[in-house]
């Protein structure tokens, strides 16, 4: 009986310490989500300056519309890099999900484990019931 109640201890402590897990995998998912929303944001705001910049046509002469026209490339490869860090930040992003759902998937085996123990521990805890002994004699008695 003592072993049992150590057994359920211990899977109760996993059990916490995998909630514990899954929490900073889900902290880890906010991070990568929320870093992915700043880059797509960044791209974004990059792309519509350096379309505004590329639409200009004020230049008054030849050299301002060639530093117009690198300025412009310049953005468009800012943004192009940034695009490439959403991607990345992206697939960081995905396997952050991977992760969080493998932390919910041993928390909750875990947890199916102790409940388990506890069902069985309770079960043998119980006393058993007097009338479910055979009958010993005859209905004549």
């Amino acid at each position: 009986m003592k072993e049992e109640i150590r057994k359920l201890a211990r899977l109760q402590r996993l059990e916490r310490v995998r909630a514990i897990a899954k929490q900073a995998a889900a902290a880890e998912v906010a991070r990568a989500e929320g870093t992915l929303a700043q880059l797509q944001a960044l791209a974004a705001r990059t792309g519509n300056l350096a379309a505004d910049y590329a639409a200009r046509d004020d230049a008054r002469d030849g050299s301002e519309l060639l530093r117009l026209a690198r300025f412009s490339g310049g953005l468009q490869g800012v943004r192009s890099r940034t695009l490439a860090d959403a991607a990345r930040a992206q697939d960081l992003a995905d396997r952050r999900q991977i992760e969080l759902a493998q932390a919910e998937r041993r928390r909750a085996a875990v947890e199916e484990r102790a409940t388990e123990a506890a069902r069985e521990l309770a079960a043998k805890a119980k006393t058993p019931i007097l009338g479910a002994r055979r009958q010993s004699g005859t209905d004549l008695e």
